[in-house]
């Protein structure tokens, strides 16, 4: 007389994991997920220079996001899923034309096909007066041409292409001097701060903690 047999008989049991496989594995998939994210949905920058002050300061931590203008393929800088085009005063984030190893932040002023132009410090597009509330003037001197800084064109914004300026109008190496961004140099827009430091006021002793507690999670406009 057979025995009667268990419904549980017929279940194969995997051998358990260790630890440190599991600790393996899990480690594994948060650096393929965070390299995913990094490359195709968001990445974080730091602000070094003073060319988008007042909107962004020295030692601001901003997040860009990369796919809202289309996920193109790394290293190339192809589209491969569209996005929408970059608009009039997104703040960007591009290589930069003349060495694509680093990357800049600038504010887009003009479009492909726009007639761009500046007199005595005041931007005109499509022979506009362009409204200026987010740009910065800390010297009062205005130069003459030849100088680009506070009179150039008029130049027409080639196919393609973007001009962009610094908010510190004053003090920013951008289109004036080097050229238009190509689009497919853009990045992404950047969209918030999520943290600030003030290195220059930080002290030691604790009555300067150096962050900029206004400035964290500051949405960009």
């Amino acid at each position: 007389m057979n025995a009667k047999r268990s419904s549980q008989d017929d279940i194969i049991h995997k051998p358990p994991k260790s630890a440190r496989r599991e600790n393996i594995e899990a480690v594994i998939i948060a650096v393929i997920l965070a390299i995913l994210i990094r490359t195709f949905v968001v990445q974080a920058f730091k602000i070094p220079s003073s060319s988008m002050e007042n909107t962004l300061l020295v030692g601001d931590h901003i997040l860009v996001n990369k796919f809202i203008f289309g996920v193109k393929v790394p290293f190339t800088g192809k589209t491969i899923i569209p996005g929408r085009d970059p608009a009039y005063g997104d703040i960007i984030v591009f290589r930069y034309p003349k060495d694509p190893s680093k990357d800049y932040i600038k504010r887009v002023i003009g479009m492909a096909g726009d007639m761009v132009e500046i007199r005595n410090k005041s931007v005109y597009i499509n022979d506009e007066l362009v409204d200026s509330g987010f740009a910065e003037f800390k010297d009062p001197t205005y130069y003459p041409r030849p100088e680009k800084r506070d009179n150039y064109g008029p130049v027409k914004i080639p196919g393609d292409s973007l001009f962009v300026m610094g908010d510190n109008r004053d003090n920013s190496s951008d289109s004036r001097f080097w050229g238009f961004v190509e689009k497919e140099s853009v990045k992404g827009k950047a969209f918030i701060i999520y943290w600030s430091w003030d290195s220059e006021h930080f002290s030691w002793s604790g009555i300067h903690s150096g962050v900029r507690w206004n400035r964290l999670a500051k949405v960009l406009e």
